[in-house]
């Protein structure tokens, strides 16, 4: 019987087996294991790659959130627009840090962040816009940069879920994801499409003084050891997950690759099925699809996650609670308590299995039992 998997991470290491297995043996060699040839060698194939001026990497995806809120100095009560329809690290951070979220409705095509409703949120307090590049594509990011150009925002892009997939200008000019606001952030978590075998992060900027703080935020606030000119944090991508990286970064495009063919698969079965909405790929970028998500519109998502389940086919609901009616934060949402576009989707969304090693004839197994189900 054939094992289904969410992300079979097993299976992709044992394809770059060589090439890891000798690069963590050369760092175990050298008990070089923080900073280094290897952080420095990752870090600047990774701007290479992007295209971007700094990256700076740290130890996971949710301290490159913090830093970068750090990073800007902003102040308690500050406002920052964020998505309702979310990871719950993306508002966390700001909450930690005495700031403000405030969820606005996202898209119902893409899942992205509607442009409109950011405007509608702005008050005198905004400093800042956090757009999330949810499941693998770009939210629309020339938008979003004209809005706070015109208000004179921030805007700090959460690309755990899309890093290498690119945006496309009216103008034709392209730019990866994470590269266009003036902090991008994102997490090398095992499961995502670039990830480590433990926890990393990184940011990106293409501004020189924001790179230069965000590098000392870091590192305990200190740009020269035991001088420390503001307060920082203890965040560190190790020298093994650096190595590691290196290697998978020359694949990475090669794994998107294997994820959009595995995803247009997908589309082409469940094409016309009356009660399966397949991921719409927008106009602003293509798809690196970190999750394929189907939108169930017959009330059925939740028997049909359990008869999955039943049935050995690995799936998940990312999310089944907006950010507002999350009890953390129920202090920071007021009377909010319903927003049309993400109330449906927390209802209907389900994800299946996408990963660089998935066969067509893994995805019929899942395909025919979620058409079985539905029929």
């Amino acid at each position: 019987m054939i094992k289904l998997q969410m992300v079979d991470l097993v299976s992709q290491y044992h394809k770059i087996k060589p090439e890891v297995d000798a690069a963590v043996m050369e760092v175990m060699g050298k008990a070089m294991f923080i900073g280094g040839e290897k952080v420095k060698s990752f870090k600047e194939n990774l701007e290479t790659y992007l295209g971007v001026k700094h990256v700076i990497p740290c130890a996971n995806g949710t301290d490159a959130l913090q830093i970068a809120f750090m990073a800007l100095d902003l102040q308690p009560g500050d406002e920052v627009i964020v998505p309702a329809f979310t990871y719950v690290a993306t508002a966390e951070v700001i909450a930690l840090l005495k700031l403000k979220p405030v969820m606005v409705d996202v898209y119902k095509d893409d899942f992205n962040i509607d442009t409109e409703a950011i405007r509608e949120a702005i008050t005198a307090k905004t400093k800042a816009i956090v757009p999330v590049h949810l499941f693998g594509q770009c939210a629309d990011m020339e938008a979003i940069m004209k809005i706070a150009d015109e208000h004179n925002l921030y805007v700090v892009e959460d690309n755990a879920q899309a890093i290498g997939a690119n945006f496309y200008y009216h103008d034709g000019r392209k730019a990866k994801a994470g590269t266009i606001g003036h902090i991008g952030c994102t997490s090398f978590f095992p499961s995502k499409n670039l990830g480590c075998y433990g926890d990393g992060g990184a940011l990106f900027t293409n501004d020189e003084s924001l790179g230069k703080i965000i590098t000392m935020i870091a590192n305990h606030g200190q740009s020269v050891q035991y001088y420390h000119d503001v307060v920082g944090v203890n965040s560190r991508l190790d020298s093994i997950q650096a190595a590691i990286l290196d290697i998978k970064l020359k694949h990475l495009d090669d794994y998107i690759a294997a994820r959009v063919k595995a995803a247009d698969y997908y589309d082409k079965r469940f094409a016309g099925h009356p009660d399966i909405i397949t991921p719409v790929r927008n106009v602003h970028g293509n798809h690196v699809f970190h999750q394929y998500t189907l939108r169930i519109t017959n009330g059925k998502r939740d028997a049909l996650k359990e008869f999955l389940s039943l049935s050995q086919i690995p799936c998940a609901i990312y999310y089944p609670l907006p950010l507002y009616d999350q009890k953390a934060f129920k202090s920071f949402s007021g009377s909010l308590s319903y927003l049309p576009v993400t109330d449906v989707l927390c209802k209907q969304v389900l994800s299946l299995p996408i990963h660089t090693e998935l066969t067509e004839e893994m995805q019929d197994i899942i395909i025919d039992k979620v058409i079985e189900f539905l029929s």
